[in-house]
């Protein structure tokens, strides 16, 4: 039968033809590209494609979401907006030995209360490696794909992951209403040497890794550049979703494949460790042959209930690791070694490498770690050294190659003296052990440009306030003018957007006649007139900055720089204080420093540096100066309410019914604030039997008191 000509379809008409094309097109492309099995010509499935253009070209209101045309790609926005994720996309703890695989299982079955030899079913997957994604579906159709990001908010990639044939734009069966599936997109080596052997034609630079190739294509603003390279795509997990179609991640993965994802064909089932390590040594023969790259195994328990009583802990589930391949080596000579003043006054020392290839990676530089390191290697410039890298770990020096070290090589002095600002570099000595620090640090504190620039750079990364277009280059820059000594300075900025466009004007010119003396020209004249200023890169960083004056809690701690305190850490403390006035009056009570150590994760260094921080009046002042220009968000409560949100909780005695690591993990779901000491503020001890000084101290404290029974029915 002939189809009506597209000049005379009605609206309902073409509604109904793109609806009927994006199905049929849909399939054809699963065909020919995930089953190699084409049912129809080329020139009949060209011709299909041309009456969906011209369709969506008559009635451009129609264009569906799941329409072929996003395949080859549509013109998307200069910058990527964001996306918070529904559910957080976390990271795995790493296994590097088979007794880290041993240990995690063992941490599992403590976890649950399961008796020792008690096996639990693993589901053990190859570890790609390529960039994260997460793809959200409404009624089966795709309507939203993200990066991962820092794991709570990632850039919307939607138009170049629809660009993706593995990616179903409309999935097949009875999916749930909401789904988020996640996985990896990734290049294969015969697309990578493919891509490399283009730009080779076109005088483009190459890339160094499918890895890189693959994060790249999919963060192109223009989607046509990544529907030009082929990448593919393997579904192993998911994030919001409506309802759950089965009941274990091997389940899971089944139904991936029923809606139309491809799952890596390679996923095992293991019943106990040895399966799992047999599953693991397998993988790692079979890894060169796989014709894509994977850089180790990922374990995961299988049964989801038992996934849900794990929980997580901090940006890791307690239910998942990762087995990581050994590292890979090279050979190469250190030239230099190179002294760096850390944030934290700490001098690291930085081997400057001959240029290697590590595992696809040029490596140029790696780390000497401190300098007890540099004498055991007895690291000399000159000598030929073995480094290895392993994944995205900063590369290390392994060993000196002592047969071949030149002669006259002589022996490394670690200065003890800063490189920066000359103060002495002590190595601390703990006062409680005797023990000597193993790194030396600088005296100099706030004196010391170096542990200034490299705080605020600290400040304004990624993990802290990742205020996109101020990188490390351009803090220095206003460091030196003057415009920069302390974090509240950054937002003072926008109130001089003048100045610093005139500064950035000046420093481009001035780099700009380096480069014309270096190429051997000669430097331009100027008329006299007022360099111009930098509009369009104040704009854009005058907003990232104001973007930023909203910050959670986290964030915000983790960004101040205390020492022993990451991303981790202030989590951990964001989650107990929950809001920024709490956290404040906190760290000016006397009890300070026990209330912190009482938090699971902690201990007593971190606290001690915390406490530390803010027994420096200049800190607090800096810190009350940066506040008067922020809205501080709390840390997001459980979406959930519950009988005990926002109590605090100590668990004492013998529990029967879980765990104590259960129990915390349990009552932290539901909102409470779990502590290691019983004080005014708590407000319920759970005691089970044995339950000794903790229950004394809740009646002299006048504390509620219940016993497990009475906490399971209180929690539901």
């Amino acid at each position: 039968m002939t189809a009506k000509p597209v000049e005379k379809l009605t609206s309902a008409e073409a509604e109904k033809e793109l609806d009927r094309l994006a199905r049929e097109i849909d399939a054809h492309d699963r065909r020919y590209h995930a089953e190699d099995a084409p049912t129809i010509s080329d020139a009949d499935y060209d011709a299909l494609r041309r009456r969906n253009a011209a369709i969506e070209e008559r009635f451009p209101l129609l264009v569906r979401p799941d329409s072929p045309s996003h395949r080859v790609g549509a013109k998307a926005s200069a910058k990527f907006t964001k996306v918070v994720h529904a559910r957080p996309m976390l990271s795995l703890d790493n296994a590097f030995s088979d007794e880290d695989v041993a240990d995690f299982l063992g941490r599992v079955r403590r976890f649950l209360g399961l008796k020792e030899g008690e096996e639990i079913a693993v589901m053990a997957e190859p570890k790609i490696d390529g960039l994260s994604a997460s793809l959200r579906y409404e009624k089966g159709v795709l309507v939203q794909g993200a990066t991962r990001g820092d794991g709570q908010e990632g850039e919307d990639i939607t138009a170049n992951l629809r660009t993706i044939s593995d990616i179903p734009l409309r999935l097949k069966g009875k999916p749930p209403a909401v789904l988020e599936v996640r996985g990896e997109v990734y290049m294969t080596h015969k697309a990578f040497e493919a891509l490399n052997k283009r730009q080779e034609k076109d005088g483009k630079p190459t890339y160094a890794n499918p890895r890189n190739s693959a994060a790249g294509s999919v963060r192109q603003l223009d989607p046509a550049i990544t529907a030009s390279r082929t990448l593919n795509f393997f579904a192993y997990t998911w994030g919001e979703i409506s309802e759950l179609p089965a009941k274990t991640q091997s389940g899971m993965l089944e139904k991936f494949r029923e809606y139309g994802f491809t799952v890596n064909p390679l996923v095992k089932l293991c019943d106990n460790l040895d399966e799992v390590l047999k599953f693991y040594r397998d993988i790692e023969t079979k890894r060169a042959r796989l014709g894509y790259d994977i850089d180790g195994v990922v374990y995961k328990v299988d049964r989801l209930d038992l996934q849900e009583r794990l929980g997580f802990v901090s940006r890791s589930p307690r239910w998942a690791t990762a087995h990581k391949f050994p590292a890979e080596q090279a050979e190469t000579v250190l030239e230099g070694i190179e002294i760096q003043v850390g944030r934290t006054g700490k001098l690291a020392p930085v081997a400057r490498l001959k240029p290697v290839t590590v595992g696809g990676v040029v490596v140029r530089n790696a780390t000497l770690h401190n300098e007890d390191e540099i004498a055991r290697l007895d690291a000399r410039v000159g000598d030929t050294v073995m480094i290895q890298r392993a994944g995205d770990v900063i590369p290390q020096v392994l060993r000196v190659i002592l047969e071949k070290r030149p002669r006259g090589a002589k022996p490394y002095k670690f200065p003890d003296k800063c490189p920066i600002c000359g103060s002495h570099a002590v190595r601390e000595v703990d006062e409680k052990t005797g023990k000597v620090d193993v790194d030396r640090r600088c005296t100099g504190g706030l004196i010391c440009d170096a542990q200034t620039v490299e705080r605020l750079k600290y400040f304004v990364a990624r993990d802290g306030f990742d205020i996109e277009g101020l990188g490390g280059t351009m803090i220095e820059l206003f460091y030196d003018k003057g415009l920069l000594k302390e974090p509240a300075d950054i937002f003072a900025l926008t109130e001089k957007p003048e100045k610093v466009g005139r500064i950035l004007a000046e420093h481009r010119a001035v780099l700009s006649e380096e480069r014309r003396a270096a190429e051997g020209k000669e430097p331009v004249k100027t008329k006299g007139k007022k360099e111009e200023r930098e509009d369009k890169v104040v704009e854009n960083l005058m907003a990232a900055i104001e973007r930023r004056r909203t910050i959670g809690l986290d964030r915000l701690i983790n960004a101040l720089g205390i020492r022993h305190v990451g991303e981790t850490t202030a989590r951990l403390i964001a989650r107990h204080y929950r809001t920024i006035d709490a956290f404040m009056d906190g760290m000016k009570a006397e009890n300070a420093r026990e209330e912190l150590e009482s938090q699971e994760g902690l201990g007593g260094v971190v606290a001690e540096a915390i406490c530390d921080f803010f027994a420096e009046k200049h800190n607090v002042k800096a810190l009350n100066r940066l506040l008067e220009w922020l809205t501080v968000t709390p840390m997001a409560a459980p979406s959930r309410s519950s009988p005990v949100s926002g109590k605090t909780v100590v668990f004492t005695g013998t529990l029967e019914k879980m765990t104590r690591q259960e129990a915390k993990a349990r009552a932290e779901s539901l909102g409470a604030k779990v502590s290691g000491s019983v004080s005014a503020k708590t407000d319920i001890v759970v005691a089970g039997p044995g339950a000794g000084s903790k229950l004394k101290d809740a009646q002299k404290h006048n504390v509620q008191v219940m016993d497990e029974d009475a906490w399971l029915k209180l929690i539901g």
